[in-house]
């Protein structure tokens, strides 16, 4: 594929306004991980089904790919730096922010919109990427208006869109 093909996919992409979520699970030794995602999407009602998908050159791969479960936090709109923070490279992401452990084990960032507790359904293989599946076990709504992505920029939705 040429670069000029990449840069035009990443170009109309980028013009494709998303939410945007962070996704945590807890590795085998307990320790939380998390990254920031806007490949997330409903799948199903019945059963209730999310997805999102993950990059296998990503540290957290493996970790991701054999959890039990994940969660997923739809951004409020005033989460821009817990976006930048979890898409980050070389922090402790969870030192760096407010949450706390579930009673399933799942680390829950505080703050966000909704969070969707989930457990693992399937995978799927996706190029370069592997798509996972969940299936939604438990909703915290909170109520609150999401952080949007578009055009590389992060922000709520303007108030004139409601008009």
């Amino acid at each position: 594929m040429t670069n000029e093909k990449i840069n035009d996919f990443k170009q109309v992409m980028g013009n494709y306004p998303t939410g945007v979520t962070v996704i945590t699970a807890t590795a085998q030794d307990g320790t939380p991980v998390g990254m920031t995602v806007n490949s997330f999407a409903s799948v199903s009602l019945d059963p209730m089904l999310i997805l999102w998908s993950i990059d296998k050159r990503v540290s957290t791969y493996d970790t991701f790919i054999n959890a039990k479960q994940f969660a997923v936090h739809i951004l409020a709109a005033d989460q821009a730096e817990m976006c930048a923070l979890f898409a980050s490279h070389g922090l402790d992401r969870f030192k760096n922010c407010d949450w706390e452990m579930s009673a399933e084990g799942l680390p829950i960032i505080k703050g966000a919109a909704g969070v969707l507790h989930c457990s693992m359904h399937t995978t799927v293989g996706g190029g370069d990427h592997r798509i996972l599946i969940g299936e939604v076990k438990h909703i915290d709504n909170h109520g609150k208006e999401p952080l949007l992505y578009h055009r590389r920029k992060f922000d709520a939705i303007p108030e004139s869109f409601y008009e």
